[in-house]
């Protein structure tokens, strides 16, 4: 045999990974429908069947970390949408469905209706939580919007009764499953908003599958409880469904009985609780009795309460000695102001005019302008009149005898002066 014809031969491993890495990466995630056959639950918990229709059959495996969420038990026979990606098992060397979600046939396309409603309503605001209203703490009367033969009413009476049997409870029956159910749940909500009297309102039905439930997953119910003015406490199915009711609720409640449990407080632990307070106050003011006791006793056994007129003798005694310095310190304050006033009285009195020319002093001033003549050059030839002490002279000055006065001279008579 030509040599050539081995250049590209492949083991079976390496053909196989070849297989598998065209397939698991070309095929994205995909829905596929069929009905379940040779189902096979493992100890280990993963599940392995087969999904077929009339011409083909594709193996499937779901592991135990995904079927453990699943809403309903897959068994041979059943029709189902299975959600996942293609896989190669190369051990054997053949492709399998490595399922992630699996529902009955026709939930998908109500799964999808499902993720549109929510995600347009997501947009508009509906679910957030700035818009949510807080549940009273002590409500009086609840609405209550469900099926009058359900269990979920009966579940909701009965905890209401045992937790606060004193709540008012109002009730608006409404069809909670079929196709005018969610009509009639929205006008329900409305009808108890006009009515007006209550503190709360639960909406809601017990369990059952997405087709069941889905009057709660509609846009009029949705709608009615984002407008309603009385906070509402979404009670739908099991804890584990969750329907667009809940993302519009104030409240979402995982089961009706729950739901009742968050609407009122339990009676028994608030009476408890109010036990308990008054008992604190009791203690609170028993304990402020006895300190103002015990301060109103110390304050009477101080020496001003035990002998009063010693006290009041005491205070008469330093008032006297306050009065003695008061009035040595006024009689000191008098002389001292006494001599500053005269020794002040004394200065003006040497220093005013008349006193100076007492002293032999004169001024002299321009006959015509009443100026001041302070320098012998603009008195001489000048009119001029002489202020004494004792009179006015009138005079006319023709020469002038010396140029300056000695500074000298002058200092000494300012200082004997």
């Amino acid at each position: 045999m030509d040599e050539g014809y081995h250049v590209n031969v492949l083991t079976v491993s390496e053909l196989t990974f070849a297989i598998k890495e065209l397939l698991e990466t070309s095929l994205p995630l995909i829905w596929v429908t069929g009905e379940i056959s040779n189902f096979v639950h493992h100890g280990s918990g993963h599940m392995y069947f087969s999904l077929k229709d009339e011409k083909a059959q594709l193996s499937c495996v779901m592991w135990r970390g995904r079927n453990a969420a699943l809403g309903f038990t897959p068994e041979s026979g059943k029709q189902v949408e299975a959600f996942g990606r293609i896989r190669v098992y190369e051990k054997r060397g053949h492709y399998q469905l490595d399922i992630m979600k699996m529902v009955p046939a026709g939930v998908g396309d109500l799964q999808a209706a499902f993720e549109k409603l929510k995600q347009k309503l997501l947009d508009e605001g509906l679910f957030d939580e700035a818009h949510k209203q807080e549940l009273p703490r002590y409500p009086e009367r609840i609405g209550i919007v469900t099926s009058p033969t359900g269990a979920a009413i009966r579940d909701i009476v009965q905890v209401l009764n045992r937790r606060f049997p004193g709540v008012k409870k109002i009730l608006r029956p409404a069809v909670v499953q079929g196709d005018n159910a969610a009509q009639d749940i929205a006008n329900a909500i409305d009808e108890l908003n006009l009515y007006g009297e209550m503190d709360v309102m639960i909406v809601g039905r017990g369990g059952g599958s997405l087709e069941d439930l889905w009057a709660f997953n509609e846009e009029p119910v949705a709608r009615a409880v984002y407008d309603s003015e009385i906070p509402v406490i979404s009670a739908v199915g099991h804890e584990i469904d969750f329907t667009i009711c809940d993302f519009v609720a104030d409240y979402r409640a995982p089961t009706p009985s729950a739901a009742a449990e968050i609407a009122v407080v339990d009676a028994k632990e608030l009476l408890l609780s109010v036990r308990s307070l008054n008992e604190r106050c009791v203690r609170a003011v028993d304990d402020q009795i006895k300190t103002g006791r015990q301060q109103l006793k110390q304050t009477l056994n101080q020496y001003g309460f035990r002998r009063p007129g010693d006290r009041i003798r005491q205070y008469r005694q330093t008032v006297d000695e306050l009065l003695r310095t008061v009035g040595y310190h006024g009689k000191y304050m008098i002389t001292k102001n006494k001599d500053r006033y005269l020794a002040t009285r004394d200065r003006l009195k040497a220093m005013h005019p008349a006193f100076v020319l007492k002293r032999g002093y004169a001024v002299i001033k321009e006959q015509q302008s009443g100026r001041l003549v302070p320098r012998l050059e603009q008195a001489t030839h000048a009119d001029v009149e002489i202020q004494f002490y004792d009179g006015l002279a009138r005079s006319r000055i023709y020469e002038k005898f010396m140029d300056k006065i000695d500074e000298k001279m002058c200092s000494n008579w300012v200082n004997d002066d």
